[in-house]
């Protein structure tokens, strides 16, 4: 998604130069102990020189959570050692080297708030209950080999700054990134009440290219601006808690949009996908809603199909499976969206009473180059037609891969190769004719 992208992209920039600057520095400092002779110190940046550069590498290669990890771990450990054997309180300095601990926890927090993990929890922990330990108390080693003190009483002061405005600046990026998605919440709400939200159709085809329906997909026009993917506003409105509200917003067009296609009998066999986020889903009325909402406008349930995705299965699973058997039982369609990229696992799958599973495009790109992932989406065929599932191929791009998915007997796809997402006027002027209009020879 373009938002997390760019927010990941922002934080490997800085943290790149950050370890960057850090390794400079550091070889400085080796330089000026290994001049003195004091070899463990030296030996010590160069540790901290290995650690920094290899981050910044890391980083460079786009693998940023290994460069963390690498990071947080390898620090850790050189900023214990260099407590319990060379930075020793004394009455002239205090201990100071424990102070980058709450450095490394907030960057560990800002990373979790990109990439959650336990592991990275662990590592939060860790820094913090070794920051008490060391503020608390003057352990030290027995065959410690304390840095003088003409040296630490300048080095106290340089450390303690650098360390104060490492925090600050982490602070100062944490604010304003809070900020922007603050901004964008408010932004988000006033579309809410501005109606600057619409609905774009996607055509979804048979193996033929005959229309069999459309994905309702969601964006937003900002005033006197251009459209926004909802990869950008999406993950702002699920922080933010508007899910269930624009949800509730999708659902109600999209049943507009059926009573509208089942007043014309070009279009009245047409089925439309509507995805559901988990918010939405998991609320205690949704079913009733969905079903009431249906039997108001009188709609065909069989032209419905929601769309739900595996990351609902982190959740409770047997009330899931009781929402979806009542939605499936009133002639609703249930989809699976964004297969093989979510939680579910093959028990779950089984007893999900889902018609449809979807391949999630990052399976069907490259596929025609890839005999992985040709054996991928043939084990994935294979699981629908032991499971009486059917398969939607999404993300068809090119007629290579049109044809490679036929190949396994797929018979529903979607994807720029049959037609871009478009307004509903311009949707059903394109598909007016003959509900199957040229299909495109490049992508």
């Amino acid at each position: 998604m373009k938002q997390l992208e760019d927010q990941s992209q922002r934080f490997r920039l800085a943290y790149g130069t950050a370890a960057l600057v850090v390794g400079i520095l550091t070889a400085g400092w080796g330089l000026v102990f290994a001049y003195m002779q004091a070899w463990p110190l030296a030996v010590m940046d160069v540790a901290v020189v290995v650690t920094a550069f290899s981050s910044f590498a890391l980083t460079r290669r786009h693998q940023l959570s290994a460069a963390l990890f690498l990071s947080q771990f390898s620090f850790l450990a050189i900023i214990i050692v260099f407590c319990l054997l060379f930075d020793v309180p004394s009455a002239t300095a205090p201990r100071v080297s424990h102070l980058f601990l709450l450095v490394l926890a907030l960057l560990g927090y800002i990373n979790y708030q990109r990439e959650g993990s336990r592991l990275q929890l662990a590592l939060i922990a860790l820094c913090l209950m070794s920051f008490v330990f060391f503020a608390s108390t003057n352990l030290r080693v027995p065959y410690a080999d304390p840095i003088a003190d003409e040296f630490r009483v300048y080095g106290s002061w340089l450390n303690t700054i650098v360390a104060v405005s490492m925090l600050c600046g982490g602070l100062y990026a944490m604010q304003r990134e809070f900020a922007r998605n603050l901004d964008q919440a408010r932004d988000l709400k006033a579309a809410l009440t501005n109606r600057e939200f619409e609905l774009f159709y996607q055509p979804q085809v048979d193996e033929n290219g005959n229309l069999t329906g459309a994905e309702a997909l969601l964006r937003w026009k900002r005033p006197g601006g251009g459209y926004v993917s909802p990869a950008e506003f999406i993950p702002v409105a699920e922080e933010a808690g508007f899910m269930p509200v624009i949800g509730d917003w999708v659902f109600n067009e999209s049943c507009k949009t059926l009573v509208f296609w089942q007043q014309d009998v070009a279009t009245r066999d047409l089925t439309l996908s509507v995805n559901v986020s988990v918010d939405q889903f998991m609320k205690d009325d949704f079913v009733d809603t969905v079903l009431a909402r249906l039997k108001a406008l009188e709609i065909d349930p069989t032209r419905l199909k929601l769309e739900l995705t595996e990351s609902m299965m982190a959740d409770d699973v047997g009330l899931i499976v009781k929402k979806m058997g009542a939605l499936r039982a009133a002639g609703i369609t249930i989809s699976l969206d964004d297969f093989g990229t979510g939680y579910s696992s093959l028990s779950h799958l089984r007893q999900l009473p889902v018609h449809e599973i979807k391949i999630d495009r990052s399976f069907v790109q490259g596929a025609p180059e890839s005999r992985r992932n040709q054996l991928l989406l043939k084990s994935i065929f294979d699981i629908a037609r032991t499971l009486d599932m059917s398969v939607v191929a999404e993300g068809i791009e090119t007629k290579e891969q049109f044809r490679l998915l036929q190949s396994f007997g797929c018979t529903a796809f979607q994807g720029f190769y049959f037609g871009r997402p478009l307004p509903l006027p311009a949707f059903q002027k394109q598909w007016a004719n003959d509900g199957a209009p040229p299909l495109a020879e490049t992508a």
